[in-house]
């Protein structure tokens, strides 16, 4: 296999354990419209895609409107909401440390905005490593599971697609990897990822971070 010129990591699942607590709170805000999803349920239909996204599904298909608003006042609330802490995956900080001990570049693709990700990954330890190689699906004109932020990503830091790999939890990123013409490695450790999606998506799955570099074939 040939390594990777570029490591493409999304961030929600992939970088900080964040989805449980998310859809726990977007579940209670779309209960409040007279919807009743459950956590998983909310976590399996919405992941990863923006809350634009998020509430333009919402209002097609179910005839709620979170308002026009949504996405600010999803994101002024974040700071309560991860107010406890947020976590870092399991072994995550040594694979980011090991690609810059062997010169491989990285970045995160996320749906998320900007200032969310600053928030988690400042909680979590990550941003030093990560703050100056964030890029948001509000950044395109089409988020995942369109290619567009991954191909933004790669053009922006100077690497073809078919040289990058994507690092993803969710089948809506893995679609968008794929559709990217980039190769797509599905992580699945919490029970709660969809892993036949990411399957179906075409993503090579693992449950162990520690095990990347090899599937990557740096190792």
């Amino acid at each position: 296999m040939t390594p990777p010129e570029l490591v493409i990591f999304d961030c929600d699942g992939v970088l900080v354990d964040t989805e449980t607590v998310a859809n726990q709170r977007l579940s209670a805000i779309i209960a409040e419209h007279g919807l009743d999803l459950t956590m998983a349920q909310c976590r399996k239909r919405f992941m990863g895609r923006t809350m634009k996204s998020v509430r333009d599904i919402l209002l097609e298909e179910e005839g709620i409107d979170l308002g026009a608003d949504f996405p600010d006042r999803w994101l002024a609330g974040l700071p309560d909401l991860f107010s406890a802490g947020v976590e870092a995956i399991p072994h995550v900080r040594e694979v980011i440390l090991y690609l810059n001990a062997i010169d491989t570049p990285y970045c995160v693709a996320s749906s998320a905005k900007v200032e969310k990700m600053h928030l988690t990954l400042g909680v979590s330890g990550l941003l030093p490593l990560l703050e100056n190689v964030l890029y948001s699906a509000w950044m395109v004109e089409k988020g995942k599971p369109a290619p567009d932020l991954f191909l933004f990503a790669a053009s922006e830091l100077g690497h073809a697609p078919e040289r990058c790999a994507v690092i993803e939890d969710s089948p809506a990123g893995a679609l968008a990897g794929k559709a990217a013409g980039m190769r797509v490695f599905g992580y699945t450790a919490d029970p709660l990822t969809d892993a036949e999606g990411l399957a179906d998506a075409g993503a090579v799955l693992f449950d162990d971070m520690r095990t990347l570099p090899a599937l990557l074939g740096l190792r």
